[in-house]
């Protein structure tokens, strides 16, 4: 049930879980199922950043920006598809997915699980306990008799730049939620969030400038992902500078002004910072508990903060891997964890893929980038496998020349990329760049994340036609 705040007693709970996001959601969920009573506080929307401001509406945008480019690739279907987008049907339809910024089903979610929910700023009062205080200063004091996790996840992290207060510029938030395209709209970033919205708002209407400190974009993923995205982007017509910087912004009768580092001054009406993200730590009493307000919390692999035997941090506040779907993830694995500590199991599976270990952090983390091509990557790339030390072999493939590819799209353009391990013959990583690939991913994570050998998926048989003979191909290329 839904509580208001209480003045007058303490509420004992066996977990108390700050933040109702999906990772919060799910630490409470996996926690009741383990037979524990649990308590979940919420200053803002329940269902957090990615129902009301990222993965949802933000796919709601890209969605038909990605079907209308691959309908134009097919023939018979080009000519029908040849018109802009009816943008306020779009933002329509994102409102839809958004639930218009209102939370009364995911309220109801966390009653059918029986935890009870809290509105208000939770804080650590020390150990164990938790005090939440709502809009109107009441407060109420939660105490956990076995843990608390901190799933308050991430915030736009915006530089220090003259005016940049004073400009209101668009964060994430605002990228995802506006209520119209801008004529002009600078982006500043180069990473998922610059990307995706680079590509949404152009589609819908906006003439965009993407700025980019580096030598090119997605730079976590392998290099000629970035440089595929980039390419589409300019081909869509939206203007693309690498090695550039904003050193200050001002707005003038509704229009900013940016300077750059070589001097030059771009104008637009909205301006997105897409630099970055920092936890949402700075004020729920750290310091109460002898950490430091604002910092990353490090865990072990059962997502514990590491030098105390009650405290979780589970999702982005770990800094482990900024992504829903992981963070979801460490939830269960954290859910489980303290459960069976609750139930006095005297040795947790802990182990390399152990049930209460999040393995996969370090092994095999997937991640889609929705842009035009898509971008799809799991495990690790290249470089970071060398970086290791691991002994590894690179085996390319250009997805133009793939059967399914040339039906899926006329001039089909991507390319697949897989990371040998050569001592032991199994799968580091894999990259996808391509129309529709997001969907192949996840056969690549199952290989990864099973330590699949390679002479075992010579036997998976990918069907014909399909893109997913990639895969074949892949592992001929492989073979010699």
């Amino acid at each position: 049930m839904t509580h208001a705040t209480d003045t007058t007693n303490d509420h004992a709970y066996d977990v108390v879980v700050l933040g109702a996001g999906p990772v919060g959601e799910n630490v409470a969920d996996r926690v009741r199922a383990g037979g524990l009573s649990a308590a979940i506080v919420e200053s803002e929307l329940v269902g957090g950043e990615c129902s009301y401001w990222a993965c949802m509406p933000s796919k709601a945008l890209l969605r038909p920006v990605i079907a209308r480019a691959d309908a134009r690739r097919v023939p018979g279907l080009r000519q029908a598809v040849q018109g802009p987008l009816d943008t306020a049907a779009v933002l329509a339809h994102r409102d839809d997915f958004t639930s218009h910024w209102k939370d009364d089903g995911q309220v109801g979610w966390i009653e059918s699980i029986g935890a009870d929910l809290y509105r208000g700023h939770g804080r650590l009062d020390g150990p164990r306990r938790v005090t939440v205080t709502a809009e109107d200063g009441t407060v109420t004091v939660l105490t956990a008799r076995h843990a608390v996790a901190v799933c308050t996840g991430t915030r736009a992290a915006l530089p220090e730049l003259p005016g940049l207060p004073e400009v209101k510029p668009w964060t994430s938030r605002e990228a995802t939620s506006a209520d119209h395209a801008p004529g002009r709209l600078i982006v500043v970033g180069g990473g998922v969030v610059a990307t995706e919205m680079a590509t949404a708002w152009q589609a819908l209407g906006s003439q965009v400038t993407l700025l980019v400190r580096g030598g090119g974009v997605l730079d976590r993923m392998e290099p000629f992902a970035g440089e595929l995205v980039v390419d589409a982007l300019r081909e869509a017509g939206a203007e693309v500078r690498t090695g550039v910087s904003v050193t200050a912004v001002e707005r003038t009768d509704g229009t900013v002004s940016a300077t750059l580092t070589d001097g030059t001054v771009l104008q637009a009406d909205e301006i997105l910072f897409a630099t970055g993200r920092a936890p949402r730590t700075d004020d729920i009493g750290l310091d109460t508990v002898g950490l430091a307000p604002g910092s990353w919390l490090t865990v072990d692999d059962s997502l514990r903060v590491e030098g105390s035997d009650w405290l979780y941090a589970v999702g982005d506040a770990n800094h482990r891997a900024l992504l829903t779907h992981q963070g979801k993830y460490q939830a269960r694995i954290a859910g489980a964890a303290i459960a069976a500590r609750a139930a006095g199991v005297p040795l947790l599976e802990t182990d390399r893929w152990g049930a209460h270990a999040a393995t996969a952090d370090h092994a095999a983390v997937p991640q889609v980038v929705f842009t035009d091509p898509e971008a799809a990557s799991a495990g690790l790339t290249l470089a970071e496998a060398e970086a290791a030390g691991h002994r590894v072999r690179a085996v390319d493939y250009d997805l133009a020349n793939v059967a399914g590819a040339g039906l899926y799209a006329d001039g089909y353009t991507g390319r697949a990329r897989m990371i040998v391990d050569l001592d032991r013959e199994v799968l580091l990583g894999v990259t996808f760049i391509g129309p529709g690939v997001g969907e192949l991913i996840h056969s690549a994570t199952v290989a990864i994340a099973g330590e699949v050998p390679i002479e075992r998926l010579w036997h998976a048989v990918p069907a014909y036609p399909t893109v997913s003979e990639v895969w074949l191909r892949l592992l001929e290329t492989y073979r010699g």
